[in-house]
């Protein structure tokens, strides 16, 4: 969903953490998804002020969820955005499953209209390193560090990196400060998960 213009099945903030300690997220990984839902509920916020239609509901679970099958893909080698989309469309939630899905690499990167909820948490994963705030460069450098194994790897990596340049471009668009303002405007904010 795109906007807020219709009510889409959420889970709860409680839901959210029920099915983190039922699916055994590793305590690293849920500090992680708390500060993605920080930085993508600051986002709406700031989307919001300005008139963009967004599902603040919707964001927060999805940012919650985004990693729900980390843990397990750690050891299986799964692909974790698509196991944890098809978890919680299993679940009944099958919008915040489609955003999950969309979370490390968006279905496209061609983007008419306003920013979306899937774009909103892309980008605040891109920007979280570990538990705290980082710029996209050194996010992505970490990425390709940690899972450029082969050049096929190395490739994909350096792909999604500008192709989330440009995505940072597009949403930076729309608010009043850079990209090397947002750990500054977070720490000034009250954004509540």
């Amino acid at each position: 969903m795109h906007g807020a213009e219709k009510r889409v099945p959420v889970p709860s903030g409680d839901e959210c953490f029920a099915l983190m300690r039922e699916m055994g997220m590793m305590d690293h990984i849920v500090s992680h998804s708390r500060q993605v839902c920080r930085v993508a509920l600051f986002f709406t916020g700031q989307f919001l002020e300005r008139g963009l239609l967004l599902d603040r509901e919707l964001i927060r679970a999805a940012a919650l969820l985004h990693d729900i099958t980390k843990t397990k893909s750690l050891q299986t080698g799964e692909n974790h955005a698509r196991t944890g989309a098809e978890l919680l469309a299993a679940r009944g939630y099958p919008e915040v499953g489609k955003i999950i899905g969309e979370h490390v690499r968006l279905s496209s990167y061609e983007f008419p209209g306003a920013p979306g909820e899937a774009e909103i948490i892309n980008y605040a994963d891109k920007r979280v390193l570990h538990e705290r705030v980082a710029s996209l460069r050194e996010r992505m450098e970490y990425i390709l560090e940690r899972y450029g194994r082969n050049p096929g790897d190395i490739l994909r990596i350096r792909d999604t990196w500008e192709k989330t340049r440009t995505l940072e471009e597009r949403l930076f668009l729309y608010l009043p400060f850079s990209p090397d303002d947002l750990t500054e405007r977070l720490n000034g904010g009250d954004v509540r998960i």
